[in-house]
């Protein structure tokens, strides 16, 4: 076949699907840049304006998981998909810095749950306010049409974030 010749029927498909996934990995590629300028700029920004945000973000994640229910090292380590002796340093310096406090178990009492103290909430809500002034104060600064497109993406980010956490049921 020469080079001039029309391609079969059975090489469009392929040449097809090959640019789909290629802009299916492009598409990917971007969000992906996008979301971690995000949170880079959001973290950057609210250390300038509170310094003692200097919670890690893997503590913040343990505080937030945390504020639903107290629970064991295993679980939260199951929860957060990390290495149970990762948490267990996390939940050091967790009650180290008061946030966190240890408490018997009800249902086994050779285990501790681990629970938010009242300073622990409190951090938590600072720490939630603290980035919703300033994601509201960035929101403000958008055109119309940039906040539209930011707040109607939002049912997709948020299913987006279920499918990569393993839960990629689609909720009615």
């Amino acid at each position: 076949m020469s080079a001039a010749s029309p391609r079969t029927p059975k090489e469009a498909p392929d040449s097809a699907g090959a640019a789909g996934e290629a802009l299916a990995f492009e598409r990917a590629q971007r969000l992906t840049d996008v979301v971690t300028r995000l949170r880079r700029a959001l973290r950057s920004s609210i250390r300038t304006d509170y310094p003692w945000e200097s919670l890690p973000m893997a503590q913040v994640e343990l505080l937030q998981t945390l504020a639903i229910a107290p629970l064991r090292v295993g679980e939260l380590a199951a929860r957060q998909r990390l290495a149970p002796n990762t948490v267990s340093g996390l939940v050091g310096k967790l009650l180290e810095a008061g946030f966190v406090d240890r408490q018997a178990d009800p249902g086994d009492r050779r285990t501790a749950r681990i629970a938010l103290t009242e300073a622990g909430h409190q951090q938590l809500a600072d720490w939630q306010h603290a980035h919703e002034r300033r994601i509201a104060a960035a929101l403000a600064t958008l055109s119309p049409a940039d906040h539209d497109a930011v707040m109607a993406a939002l049912p997709g980010l948020e299913q987006l974030a279920k499918a990569l956490a393993g839960n990629g049921q689609r909720e009615p």
